[in-house]
Parts: structure tokens; sequence; C-alpha cells
């Protein structure tokens, strides 16, 4: 029923209506400007969060990958020191002449006067 009934309301033209059509018109191409400016806006702020999150991301595994890095240096390192004070050991001992008499007979078979060597085998090698 209510589309059956048609209005039949003029327009007036008057120029307070002529301002007031004119205002509705920029107020809208203004809320449009507006909305056009905000949505820019989120993309480029979309994407420089993205930029800085993806950024953080690669330097932290960038600083994981160092850490690990460190660690298995540090372990060389003390692996290195405790070589070095081996050697420095080593170093000692081979400076007393008693030492490398023992070590000469042991390694390389040599004797002194009136005495013997004998070799006996490993039962590890013979199995």
């Amino acid at each position: 029923m209510a589309a059956d009934l048609k209005r039949n309301v003029s327009k007036m033209q008057t120029t307070y209506v002529e301002q007031q059509e004119y205002a509705e018109i920029a107020s809208s191409r203004k809320r449009k400007l507006v909305l056009r400016r905000l949505s820019v806006f989120f993309v480029f702020a979309s994407l420089l969060t993205y930029l800085m999150i993806s950024n953080n991301l690669s330097q932290t595994a960038k600083l994981d990958a160092k850490l690990a890095q460190k660690k298995k240096l540090e372990h060389q390192f003390a692996d290195l020191k405790k070589q070095e004070s081996i050697l420095k050991e080593d170093i000692i001992k081979l400076n007393d002449d008693d030492y490398i008499g023992k070590l000469a007979r042991k390694e390389y078979f040599f004797s002194e006067k009136n005495e013997v060597i004998f070799n006996i085998p490993d039962d590890n090698k013979e199995n």
C-alpha cells in the first residue's frame, strides 16, 4: 500500500537549498577523500610494519646463529687450552734427561748396558 502512494512533492529552488546541496556534495567528497587518505596510510603502515617485523626476525635468526657459533668456539678454545697445558707439561718433561731415556727405551726399544728387552704381544691384537 505504501508503494502505491506516490508523493507529489516538488523541490524548492531557493539559494538556501542549493547551498545545502553543494555543502552535502562537498562533505561527501571530503569523506571520500578522507577514506582514500586513511586507506593509503593503512597500506603504508602495514607495509612498514611488515618490513620491521621481517627485519626483526632475520636479525634474531642471525643473533641465534652467532650465539651458537660463539658457544662452539668457546668449547674449541677450552679444548685448545687443555691441549696447551698438556704440551707445556711435555716440554717440561722433555727437558729432563731421565724422561728422554725412558721414552727412548719405551718407544724405540733402546736399551742400557746389560739390559735385555722382551716384546710381549698384546692379547687384544691377536683376537
